[in-house]
């Protein structure tokens, strides 16, 4: 019988992170559903237990470096040394550049790209010591440029550099990073781009889904689909690279 390993889903309340946790959950991986409510987790943590799966509910918050490591902690003592890692915690606070304010750049700065070092600079000590890990960042097509998100592109951008570096410099331990950029993929988040443009959500989907090649907008289990093979034994020579999965090609 193979040992059962156990994960770090960030973000996992909702939406992406939610369907990535259920993923592997059902692939036999014991998850920590992290978010920064720990209470919001409760629907996540149940579908998967109901499922017959293993979950904890973790809160914390991805950009404060003692919350990180209590939570790392937690997991490692109470489901098992974490030695894969999703990092999909992420916020919006779009705006053009002339209206965009400090703390605005500074907040998704701080979840997505601060976040995403913290958890992996945490997480990467039990993936070294059991000479196996698999980091997974969530970047976004966005990381090409996208009007309104100078704050959200860039750290979009940010971590398609910090998963190649980690490939790099964490590969001789068995460890492998890679990063998911998901097109438009019909979750809450959408839903509020949707809003902030005054444009029905039903509406924004028709259109964007007339400019992807598939002919239809991206779901969860979309990401949640590629999320399972990159931390799969299978993956282990696939490192550093950047997966758009957008319905079609990206530059």
């Amino acid at each position: 019988m193979t040992e059962t390993r156990t994960a770090i889903v960030t973000g996992a309340a909702r939406g992406i992170g939610a369907a990535v946790a259920q993923r592997l959950a059902a692939d036999g991986i014991a998850v920590a559903v992290l978010d920064l409510d720990e209470s919001a987790c409760a629907g996540t943590v149940d579908s998967i237990t109901a499922a017959g799966g293993s979950a904890l509910a973790v809160g914390a918050d991805v950009s404060n470096p003692d919350s990180v490591t209590a939570a790392v902690d937690k997991v490692a003592a109470e489901l098992g040394a974490p030695t894969i890692l999703v990092n999909n915690a992420g916020i919006l606070r779009d705006n053009l550049l002339f209206k965009m304010s400090v703390e605005d750049w500074d907040l998704v700065m701080g979840v997505h790209l601060r976040g995403a070092f913290l958890m992996s600079k945490a997480a990467q000590k039990h993936m070294t010591e059991a000479s196996f890990g698999r980091i997974v960042n969530l970047s976004s097509t966005s990381a090409l440029g996208n009007r309104g998100q100078a704050n959200y592109s860039a750290a979009k951008a940010g971590l398609q550099g910090f998963t190649k570096t980690l490939a790099i410099e964490l590969g001789k331990f068995g460890v492998t990073a890679n990063a998911i950029a998901p097109g438009f993929i019909q979750t809450d988040m959408t839903a509020a781009t949707a809003e902030r443009m005054k444009v029905p959500f039903d509406d924004f989907i028709k259109f964007s889904a007339d400019q992807i090649p598939v002919g239809r907008v991206g779901q969860p289990d979309d990401i949640a689909h590629t999320a399972s093979f990159l931390v799969s034994e299978g993956a282990g020579f696939v490192s550093g690279q950047v997966i758009y999965v957008a319905g079609g090609p990206k530059d």
